[in-house]
């Protein structure tokens, strides 16, 4: 073994503190980035193949009634590729083992399976019969949530009658990815499910033959979304449309985007914080290090040693460090990218959501990390390779002394001998100062970052709840009802 190769290892036994805490650090960067990078490329690509598989459509409208015969109209608009009407309402029903009623979504579907826009994908059990008026699919959170199986039976009250449905499949839809009630902050599945039916059997059940109440589109490739909404809103105006909107604005959509951004910039922050706090730790350990070395360095020269050979000893010196944390952070990226993508299975409702390890991300991660190692080890590296034999001999000269601000001020009077000392020493080492005050702030904002999402929480829970939906109860009618019935309720005991 080499000498320089017996140094190294002597001098890693010896800084065995400072190389486990530059090695954790390091691991929690790697590990945040190929956790968050991974899990943002696994649900991103897990979306576009779902989306495209199963046909999420690209314009939704909701409307209060018209003819089928609208159909042709709204197909006739440019760039519209395909149409599908349907039929959708909100019933309420009766969930065994839940006392409060609950709520369900109601969604139309052709009476013999065949490909629409927001496909089904089933997860289990099969397809409606033609002709069967109380079959129905029903909605895998919800059946999760609740128990529910291909076979069950389900009541609810559907346009004022009581009904009573068979459970015939449990499937999921590119439409309720995310599936929560309108007005809920969070997903309820335990209250809230949504159902699909055959189109002729909700036609009758809310007498809506010959009719439909919301539309959804596909658009060709480039074109103007805007414009088509534009025309849409234009068609279904007299018919009480309540405006076109497009994918983005979709709400189960709109959360899955919401996420993924956010998984996007956590992913490039939170790792950037801890390789930031990982060069000036290595920074700091080095010329410290160089600073004690500096005899063993003139050694070293005097020897006939280069620049290089030395240089590189201490860069292997920090990217021994780092390899350590490379190795850990990999190790707990995958492992908290499981338990990541296992949590976000419980909200995102996808056919198959998989967590896979990207060696390009792992790479990069490695690339990154050895990038910012070197940037810290830098300057380091290059005041021990500049140290000529004969002044590295030598004691380091020791600092200029100068009067700092406040003594010539005339403020260091108002300051204890301590506060003094330690103003100078920072005013002497700036740039050592500045290095420490943005890591720590660093430090400081990582905590901040992470009980901040509590902090959001209570506050939106306290303001929706408490200052904005202040009832204890609510009361839905099926139809409208004259201002007695006000009346009447307020004449209850209790209200």
């Amino acid at each position: 073994m080499k000498a320089l190769n017996k140094k190294l290892i002597r001098d890693l036994i010896h800084m065995r503190g400072q190389v486990i805490a530059v090695a954790l650090v390091v691991a929690c960067g790697v590990a945040s980035f190929i956790a968050l990078r991974n899990i943002y490329r696994s649900l991103l690509l897990t979306q576009q193949a779902y989306y495209q598989e199963y046909r999420f459509a690209d314009v939704f409208a909701q409307l209060k009634r018209a003819p089928n015969r609208l159909e042709a109209r709204i197909a006739e608009i440019p760039g519209v590729a395909s149409v599908q009407t349907r039929i959708v309402a909100g019933v309420t029903l009766d969930v065994p083992g839940v006392a409060e009623p609950a709520a369900g979504l109601m969604v139309s579907v052709p009476d013999k399976r065949t490909r629409i826009l927001n496909d089904l994908h089933l997860i289990s059990g099969r397809y409606m019969e033609p002709g069967a008026r109380n079959e129905v699919i029903i909605s895998e959170a919800f059946a999760a949530k609740n128990g529910f199986k291909p076979g069950d039976s389900l009541s609810g009250i559907i346009n004022g009658r009581w009904s009573m449905l068979r459970i015939t499949g449990i499937a999921l839809s590119p439409e309720y990815v995310y599936e929560i009630r309108p007005g809920d902050l969070f997903p309820d599945s335990r209250h809230f499910g949504v159902i699909w039916i055959s189109r002729d059997t909700i036609e009758r059940a809310f007498d809506m033959e010959g009719a439909f109440n919301n539309v959804t589109l596909s658009l060709s490739r480039g074109t103007n979304e805007a414009e088509v909404i534009r025309r849409l809103d234009s068609l279904l105006e007299e018919y009480g449309g309540l405006g076109a909107y497009g994918r983005v604005d979709q709400v189960s959509n709109h959360f899955v985007d919401n996420e993924l951004a956010e998984l996007q910039v956590s992913g490039t922050f939170v790792p950037a914080v801890f390789l930031l706090v990982t060069a000036f730790l290595l920074h700091l350990v080095l010329s410290r290090l160089v600073s004690t070395q500096r005899d063993q360095i003139a050694v070293m020269k005097a020897f006939g040693y280069g620049n290089f050979p030395i240089g590189w000893h201490y860069l292997k010196l920090s990217y021994s460090a780092v390899f350590i944390g490379i190795v850990l952070g990999i190790g707990l990226g995958w492992f908290f990218g499981y338990q990541m993508t296992a949590l976000y299975a419980r909200f995102f409702r996808f056919p198959i959501l998989r967590y896979e390890m990207d060696p390009l991300i792992i790479s990069l991660a490695a690339l990154i990390t050895f990038g910012s190692a070197s940037l810290g080890a830098l300057r380091a590296v290059q005041k021990a390779v500049s140290l000529p034999p004969a002044e590295a001999m030598r004691p380091e000269s020791p600092a200029k002394y100068r009067m700092s601000i406040l003594e010539r001020l005339g403020l260091h009077r108002f300051l204890p001998i301590e506060l003094r000392i330690i103003a100078r020493n920072m005013e002497r080492n700036i740039v050592k100062s500045v290095l420490t005050v943005i890591s720590i702030a660093m430090a400081v904002s990582l905590l901040v970052v992470g009980f901040y999402f509590f902090d959001a929480i209570d506050q939106i829970i306290d303001i929706q709840f408490n200052r904005v939906l202040r009832e204890d109860a609510n009361v839905v009618f099926n139809e409208t009802r004259s201002s007695r019935v006000k009346q009447e309720m307020a004449a209850m005991p209790g209200s």
